[in-house]
């Protein structure tokens, strides 16, 4: 019921994932993140800690095949699941328990590796890890312009409804969190367009939490 793209930016070091659904809110269940450690989205059935596990692995030095089998391990529903991978290093892995609903698919690219079920086709998957390699600008920008190759070629057998995007940089926290929960219509498209208002005030947002006095003015009442 998702299709997704994690990936590494070699230049920034950042590492992020973007990805669509038919169900509700898929930002808020399928990617987790660690900045300098890796990217995992758990999808399909979901088990959101597959993710976490994953990570903590990750972090512990275990390298990304090893970290994902070691996290399926501990799930006794591992034939359910689906789950990416990247690391900091731009290694990647990936699992496809055969339980995997409908068409699925698995493509590893450079610096990315994307995923789905239920797609409307396999092609759905080198779509995306091809529209990631062309395209350029910030980490955000590409995963999102993968989303709409991949859904451009089909997509999900059925309408998706959720989309997200999420990256880390060098900070504890996501420099960029946005979410689409529920759409009728076409939730990455309103994901792109909420990166295009975000993007040029995301530095800005940086400064105020690393020093507010260098921060500038927010541009709302009450702060001129």
């Amino acid at each position: 019921m998702t299709f997704s793209i994690a990936a590494r930016c070699p230049e920034t070091g950042q590492l992020g994932i973007a990805l669509s659904s038919s169900s509700i809110a898929v930002g808020a269940r399928c990617p987790w993140l660690l900045s300098g450690v890796g990217a995992v989205s758990s999808q399909n059935i979901t088990l959101p800690a597959l993710g976490q596990g994953v990570l903590a692995n990750l972090e512990e030095g275990i390298p990304p095949l090893q970290a994902l089998r070691k996290a399926l391990a501990e799930d006794e529903f591992s034939r359910y699941r689906q789950v990416i991978l990247i690391d900091a290093a731009g290694e990647t892995a990936s699992f496809s328990g055969d339980k995997t609903l409908g068409v699925f698919n698995v493509v590893a690219g450079n610096n990315c590796i994307a995923a789905g079920n239920m797609l409307a086709g396999q092609s759905v998957i080198d779509a995306m890890v091809s529209g990631f390699e062309r395209a350029t600008g910030e980490l955000s920008g590409r995963l999102i312009a993968a989303l709409r190759a991949g859904l451009d070629h089909g997509g999900e057998s059925g309408q998706v409804h959720s989309a997200a995007v999420k990256v880390v940089d060098d900070y504890t926290w996501p420099i960029v969190d946005l979410r689409v929960d529920w759409s009728d219509s076409d939730p990455v498209a309103e994901l792109e367009k909420l990166w295009l208002a975000y993007e040029p005030q995301m530095q800005a947002y940086i400064t105020r939490a690393l020093d507010p006095r260098e921060a500038p003015s927010y541009g709302v009442p009450g702060d001129e």
